[in-house]
C-alpha cells in the first residue's frame, strides 16, 4: 500500500490505496471541527474521483456543523480568492495538483486565503487520525449552498490588476494557444483570454479529469501544444496544470522557453512598473536575482512551498514572489500562485516589448536548471539528508530547506518532496551541460547515502 502524503501542502495520496473517501471524510471533519462549524469554500480540480472525495469532505463538514459553498469545478487560486471574497473561515480545493490521474488530494486555506500554516497543518492531520471531532446533532448540522459567481469574480479581479492595460491588450489581438490538459483550466483560462482579446485555440479544454498526457506543465509534456501553435502561426502559447496554479509559456517558434522564465517574465513587468521585495523559494533560478538587481529591488528567499513564499510576501511586503514551477504570485489580487495571472502578465509584457517571445527570451538573463529525482520507496528523507550533509564539508551550503549547495554561478538544491515519496535535485547553471554535471554528481551522493 501507498503511503498518504500529508504535509504543508496539504494531503495526497493514490485513489483507492492511500486516499479513500474514508480518509477525506476524516480530513474533512477534522478541518470542520477546528473552524468550529464555520463557513467553508469548496472546489475541485477535474479529477474522475472528485465527485466521489468531495461528497466525503462534505458529509465531514456538514457532520461538524459547516455551512459548504460549493464552488464547483475551479481552480486553486478561485477558491483561495472566494474565501476571502466571502469572508468564510477556510477553504479546500480537492485536487493532486500536477500529479499523475491515479492521484488525489485535499489543499486547505485559512480565512485569509492563503494556504494553512505548517501548526495548523499538524493540527488538522492529528485531528483526523485520532478522530478528534465535533459532531453535532441533527438540529445543528451544517448546509450545503452554492455558488456560481467564483470564476466570473476570479476573472474580473485579474483584470483589474494594476499592471495591465487590458484596452491595448484587447487592441493587439494577440493569437494564442492554451493547454489545459482537461484540468480545471478549461473552466477560466480561455475566457480570460476571450476577454483580453485574445483570439484563442484551446486544447483538452473538456473538463472531464481524463488527462491527455502527464499533467505537470513541464517541456517534454507540451509536445502537441508546441506542434499546434507551429501549425497556426500564433504568438504565445499557455500550458495549466490540473488545478490552475502553475503556467508554462511556449514561444511562436514552438520552444518552451521553461518554466522558471514565466515568474521572471511576470516579475520584470511588475518591478518595471512598482520597485518593492521579491520573494521566492530556495529552489527558484538566479534569474529573479538579476532581474532584481536590474530594478534595484532586494531578493528573499523561503523554504518550497507556497505557504511559506506567501507568509514571507505578506510579513514583508513584497510586490511580486512565487516559485520557479511556473507559479506566479501578485498580492494586489492575492498572495497565491495563480496561472491566470501569469498568463495575463506574460501578455502585457509582450505587448510592451514589441519582440516576438523568442526574441524577449534572449534579452532574459541565461541559465538552465535540471530536475530530478530519486525514489525514497520506504527511506527517510531526512536521515539520507543528514548522511548526504557529511559528504558536504567543503561546500558553501544553505540549509534553508533540505541541502543546497552553492558555487559559483551555480547551486544544486536536494529535499525531500512535499508531494511525493521522491527526494528531489535541482541544479542550476548557465548551460545545460554544466547543469546535469551538477545534478548527476549530486545524485550519485545522494544514491551513496541511501545504499
Amino acid at each position: 500500500m501507498s503511503k498518504l502524503i500529508v504535509s504543508v501542502s496539504g494531503v495526497r495520496g493514490i485513489i483507492g490505496d492511500s486516499l479513500t473517501p474514508e480518509v477525506a471524510f476524516h480530513f474533512g471533519a477534522a478541518f470542520g471541527s477546528l473552524n468550529k462549524g464555520g463557513k467553508i469554500v469548496l472546489g475541485r480540480d477535474s479529477r474522475v474521483s472528485g465527485p466521489m472525495l468531495s461528497s466525503a469532505v462534505v458529509a465531514g463538514l456538514v457532520s461538524t456543523g459547516c455551512k459548504v459553498v460549493d464552488i464547483g469545478i475551479t481552480s486553486t487560486p478561485t477558491v483561495q480568492i472566494m474565501t476571502k471574497e466571502l469572508n468564510a473561515d477556510g477553504g479546500i480545493e480537492i485536487t493532486a495538483s500536477h500529479n499523475p490521474v491515479m492521484w488525489n488530494g485535499l489543499k486547505f486555506m485559512s480565512a485569509d486565503g492563503l494556504f494553512v500554516s505548517e501548526r495548523t497543518a499538524e493540527k488538522i492531520k492529528q485531528a483526523a487520525l485520532n478522530k478528534e471531532y465535533s459532531f453535532m446533532s441533527w438540529d445543528k448540522l451544517g448546509s450545503i449552498s452554492r455558488d456560481s459567481s467564483a470564476v466570473k469574480t476570479h476573472i474580473q479581479k485579474v483584470l483589474s490588476l494594476p499592471y495591465l492595460d487590458v484596452d491595448a491588450v484587447r487592441k493587439r489581438r494577440f493569437k494564442v494557444v492554451v493547454d489545459t490538459v482537461n484540468g480545471a483550466g478549461g473552466g477560466i483560462i480561455p475566457e480570460l483570454l476571450k476577454r483580453l482579446g485574445c483570439e484563442v485555440t484551446v486544447l483538452n479544454e473538456e473538463m472531464n479529469g481524463h488527462f491527455a498526457h502527464e499533467p505537470e506543465p513541464l517541456p517534454k509534456n507540451l509536445k502537441q501544444l508546441s506542434d499546434e501553435i507551429v501549425k497556426r502561426g500564433v504568438d504565445i502559447g499557455f500550458a495549466v496544470d490540473p488545478d490552475v496554479d502553475r503556467c508554462a509559456i511556449v514561444d511562436e517558434k514552438g520552444t518552451p522557453i521553461g518554466e522558471e522564465y514565466t515568474l521572471v517574465i511576470a516579475a520584470k513587468l511588475v518591478l518595471s512598473k512598482k520597485k518593492g521585495k521579491v520573494t521566492v523559494n530556495v529552489s527558484t533560478s538566479m534569474a529573479i536575482d538579476d532581474v532584481a538587481r536590474e530594478y534595484g529591488c532586494p531578493v528573499e528567499r523561503t523554504r518550497v512551498g507556497e505557504i511559506n513564499v506567501a507568509l514571507k510576501m505578506k510579513d514583508n511586503k513584497s510586490v511580486v514572489g512565487g516559485e520557479g514551477n511556473g507559479g506566479v504570485m501578485i498580492p494586489d489580487i492575492h498572495i497565491g500562485r495563480d496561472a491566470p495571472v501569469a498568463c495575463a502578465l506574460a501578455l502585457q509584457y509582450l505587448l510592451e516589448s514589441g519582440k516576438t517571445l523568442s526574441e524577449i527570451k534572449e534579452t532574459l538573463p541565461k541559465y538552465v536548471i535540471f530536475k530530478g529525482k530519486v525514489d525514497l520507496e520506504d527511506k527517510e528523507p531526512k536521515l539520507i539528508l543528514e548522511g548526504l550533509k557529511k559528504l558536504m564539508a567543503k561546500e558553501k551550503v544553505d540549509e534553508t530547506d533540505g541541502l543546497k549547495i552553492i558555487r559559483d554561478k551555480s547551486w544544486v538544491h536536494i529535499r525531500g518532496s512535499n508531494t511525493e515519496p521522491i527526494v528531489r535535485i535541482y541544479a542550476e547553471a548557465e548551460n545545460l551541460k554544466k547543469a546535469k554535471r551538477l545534478h548527476d554528481e549530486f545524485r550519485e551522493k545522494v544514491l551513496r547515502v541511501t545504499r
